[in-house]
């Protein structure tokens, strides 16, 4: 159905929607192409951001293309698998998206707080480990839920009050007691949330006292800049999700347009995100397309 209540919107608000995909697609694209081109740049923080570039265009395209359709062109038809297909993809890269946001801030706690070390620590066969880990990890913990809801007899309305597929939205058709299949939902999605930005907080508040620690003022005001942009990306992230998660358990009084609103929020706004901030800001990879960017011109 969309955003319900909010129907007579929906051409205006999938022009900032398009908009934050197109700039997420070509984002996290420059930031993959520029990686592989410049052996310079193969070092643990740009391959972790070319495993978070990769979350994010599959994360945005399995959702943005499909809505657009919805709110564009009235498709709000899909069929049952291309939306359990659709819920897995969500899902399941959603927390390996958490994953990467973890990894690197390990590898930013390990270059800040123990330079010397930082290459001999995170190898390119530990940083592989990592990123198999988190991607088997999204795919082990969600692998269950379209399965659990195959499986389920349907017999009331097909009506989807949502943007996209989620497991919550599509649990509710279901004419049985699924309490036990929510709850699992619930705990798989708070634990994996709540470690990873418990672990994030952690890595940051020890970068944050390495900082402090800098002899030079303009180096700790450098470093704040750098980590306060990384962890405005990451509140975003977590903030949204946790409210979704949260609003599934107890907030019964939400209505209903905001909590879809805010659920879309951290699908969209990290993947455009993320390239403004890893990749414009940061010097190499700016350097590197701009001298790209010339080469082309000329």
């Amino acid at each position: 159905m969309g955003i319900p209540g909010l129907e007579h919107l929906h051409a205006w608000i999938g022009i900032p929607f398009c908009s934050m995909y197109v700039v997420a697609v070509v984002g996290n694209v420059t930031i993959l192409a520029v990686v592989r081109a410049e052996r310079s740049l193969h070092e643990p923080m740009f391959l972790f951001l070319c495993m978070l570039s990769v979350t994010d265009l599959v994360l945005s395209t399995s959702t943005l293309p499909r809505m657009l359709c919805l709110f564009w062109l009235g498709a709000q038809d899909i069929a049952f698998d291309a939306c359990l297909t659709q819920m897995f993809f969500i899902h399941s890269f959603t927390t390996m998206e958490s994953g990467f946001f973890l990894a690197m801030a390990i590898d930013r706690y390990v270059a800040i707080c123990n330079p010397l070390r930082h290459t001999t620590i995170l190898t390119r066969t530990r940083i592989a480990i990592m990123g198999i880990i988190v991607v088997i990890r999204g795919v082990a913990f969600f692998t269950p839920h379209p399965i659990l809801l195959k499986q389920l007899p349907y017999c009331r309305t097909r009506i989807i009050a949502h943007t996209y597929c989620e497991f919550m939205a599509v649990v509710k058709l279901a004419c049985m007691d699924t309490g036990a299949t929510k709850r699992y939902s619930l705990s798989v999605a708070s634990v994996i949330g709540s470690s990873d930005a418990i672990l994030i907080a952690v890595s940051y508040a020890f970068i944050l006292r390495s900082v402090f620690r800098l002899p030079s003022r303009e180096a700790s005001f450098k470093a704040l800049g750098t980590c306060g942009s990384h962890v405005c990306v990451i509140l975003v992230f977590y903030s949204t999700a946790g409210f979704s998660i949260f609003t599934h358990r107890f907030g019964k009084n939400v209505p209903a347009h905001i909590h879809i609103f805010i659920a879309n929020m951290y699908l969209l706004v990290p993947p455009f995100l993320n390239p403004i901030v890893y990749g414009v800001r940061t010097k190499k990879i700016r350097e590197h397309v701009l001298r790209m960017l010339r080469v082309n011109v000329s």
